[in-house]
């Protein structure tokens, strides 16, 4: 991927903030959704929402997008790949990880970085739906666990989807976890991040009596703390070292078997340059795409205030072309 930022949005934090203020500006037209809600296997629910393809094209190619941290369908990344997707007259979905639609789920359980076994689940009642190709994008925390999904589906993957794409995945939970809770991403991101998972903790925490400390919770000051006491021992793990370890993709995609993109932008406030694989480390599958700036989710371009379409352009014209 070739990509300059603009010269009026310099530094990988106004790289990956400015963006992500421009869709609470509405400068991102918002086309309407259509929201079904799926039942899962264990008593909750998923929701799921859709921009349609063509009706006259029920064949047409569905990119699927699984969102980031505390995303969510209105995300700026999730607009800007939803325009592109229906500019290609494709269909777009965007199944949200649990209590990420607007509503607490039901059951003793949130989403993960490792989540794989529902994006699976996610993917496999997609493709019973759709008789057309079928694409998947993950961002941020959503392409971490998608790619983990690969990694475990193995050379069943491709019955699945013909191709996938990472956009900033933190691929070494632990680097990306320990990056985010220093300096002035601590006092940014971490910040903001908390600010909406302590309050969905504690709304599972009614739900639940005695799930978890909600001293703990209270005193948690970055995301190793929350993971301790919230993410890591709801989802079957020990603690965060244990989570981060083993949900973390970066060790596995050498053993991913159909064709996948992999982006993450040098400059990343909170994914490590240092971090990431290179391509001797993924095997011929994986392709690599780490240009020099970026930031998180970010890629803007053009004059003032710029726009989006440049990373849905070059990843979604990666995908067509596998």
């Amino acid at each position: 991927m070739l990509y300059s930022a603009p010269w009026w949005l310099p530094g990988g934090h106004a790289q990956t903030i400015w963006p992500a203020l421009q869709s609470r500006t509405a400068r991102l037209p918002v086309t309407p959704y259509r929201r079904e809600r799926w039942a899962t296997p264990d008593a909750d629910f998923v929701d799921v929402d859709w921009r349609d393809a063509p009706a006259d094209q029920p064949a047409a190619p569905l990119l699927v997008l699984f969102h980031g941290l505390e995303g969510c369908s209105r995300s700026h990344y999730a607009l800007a790949l939803g325009q592109w997707a229906q500019a290609q007259g494709w269909g777009f979905a965007v199944p949200h990880f649990r209590g990420c639609s607007g509503e607490i789920n039901l059951a003793p359980r949130a989403y993960h970085s490792g989540d794989f076994e529902e994006i699976g689940w996610m993917l496999a009642r997609l493709r019973t739906r759709h008789a057309g190709p079928l694409y998947a994008v993950g961002v941020s925390l959503g392409g971490n666990a998608l790619l983990r999904w690969a990694q475990e589906a193995g050379s069943t993957a491709v019955s699945m989807v013909q191709a996938l794409a990472s956009i900033s995945a933190p691929l070494d939970l632990s680097a990306s976890g320990l990056a985010i809770g220093r300096g002035l991403n601590r006092q940014v991101y971490t910040r903001m991040f908390l600010k909406t998972m302590k309050p969905k903790a504690l709304r599972k925490l009614a739900q639940f009596p005695g799930l978890f400390d909600a001293r703990n919770l209270r005193a948690a000051r970055d995301l190793y703390d929350f993971d301790n006491v919230f993410t890591a021992p709801l989802h079957g793990f020990k603690n965060t070292r244990d989570y981060w370890l083993r949900a973390s993709a970066k060790p596995r995609l050498a053993d991913i078997r159909l064709p996948s993109l992999v982006v993450n932008a040098l400059n990343d406030p909170f994914v490590p340059a240092a971090s990431l694989p290179q391509q001797r480390d993924v095997g011929a599958h994986v392709t690599l795409w780490q240009p020099a700036q970026g930031g998180h989710v970010g890629f803007m371009a053009g004059s003032p205030p710029g726009h989006l379409q440049t990373l849905p352009q070059a990843v979604g014209g990666w995908l067509l072309a596998h």
